[in-house]
């Protein structure tokens, strides 16, 4: 953590925000589009190139490009200056997704917290989406992290 009076604030934010669900989202998974996506990766395994291949499913990064509505929850408090950066995205893949599933996204607030460094201090508001196939089963988590400056 940083130091000075952001952190009571921060730790607050945390304490009122972490987990809080904020938006929910369906997608279908079509052939073309999980084949485009794994393409446009440079992607040549066939699981993830030809849907004729006996275990087709997508990249393991396709549901990064699936965003919802909303960037943070109604409500939640302004922190840090401007409309923040993509401070990237990690994927974590649970089961495969097939073409044809239609996936149920739920957001939350997973994290926000600060580093300073040669930029000065810097708040990292992590937003979390978690994909469920029709059977309910948890398929994909992406993190994305926005970063602000304090």
């Amino acid at each position: 953590m940083g130091s000075g009076s952001s952190d009571l604030d921060l730790a607050t934010i945390r304490d009122d925000w972490v987990g809080v669900e904020f938006d929910w989202a369906t997608f279908e998974m079509k052939t073309e589009d999980m084949i485009e996506w794994a393409e446009a990766c440079g992607e040549d395994d066939a699981r993830f190139i030809d849907p004729a291949h006996p275990d087709f499913q997508a990249h393991p990064g396709y549901t990064t490009h699936c965003m919802s509505g909303r960037v943070l929850p109604e409500g939640f408090p302004q922190i840090g200056s401007g409309f923040g950066i993509d401070g990237g995205k990690s994927v974590e893949v649970h089961l495969p997704i097939r073409s044809g599933d239609t996936l149920n996204a739920t957001t939350t607030i997973a994290d926000v917290f600060d580093k300073t460094g040669r930029s000065g201090t810097m708040i990292f508001i992590v937003q979390r989406m978690e994909f469920r196939n029709e059977q309910d089963d948890l398929v994909s988590t992406v993190d994305w992290k926005m970063i602000k400056k304090a």
